[in-house]
C-alpha cells in the first residue's frame, strides 16, 4: 500500500515537472495575451486600412480611365470617341 502511494506521488511529481517545463517552453498565457493585443490593435486600425484600400481602388480606377481614354484617342475606330465623330458630321 505504501509503495503504491509512493509510486503515485513520484508519478505526480514527474507529471508536475513535465507541466512546469511545458509552461516554461510554450507559455500559453503569454501567447494568449499577445494574441489578444494584436487582435485589439487590428480592430483599432481597421478604419485606416479601409481608407487606404478605398484610396488605392479609386486611384487604380482613375489610372484605368486615363489609359482607356488615351487608347480611345489614338484608336482609328471612332466608336469610343464620340466627340470627334460629332464634329465631323
Amino acid at each position: 500500500m505504501r509503495e503504491e502511494i509512493q509510486d503515485n506521488i513520484k508519478r505526480l511529481v514527474n507529471f508536475l515537472g513535465f507541466t512546469k517545463s511545458f509552461f516554461i517552453r510554450k507559455n500559453p498565457f503569454k501567447a494568449l495575451a499577445e494574441s489578444l493585443l494584436s487582435s485589439l490593435k487590428e480592430m483599432l486600425t481597421i478604419r485606416q486600412k479601409l481608407k487606404m484600400a478605398k484610396y488605392r481602388v479609386n486611384y487604380h480606377k482613375h489610372q484605368l480611365y486615363k489609359m482607356e481614354s488615351l487608347i480611345a484617342e489614338s484608336n482609328e475606330h471612332t466608336f469610343l470617341r464620340g466627340k470627334n465623330l460629332n464634329e465631323t458630321r
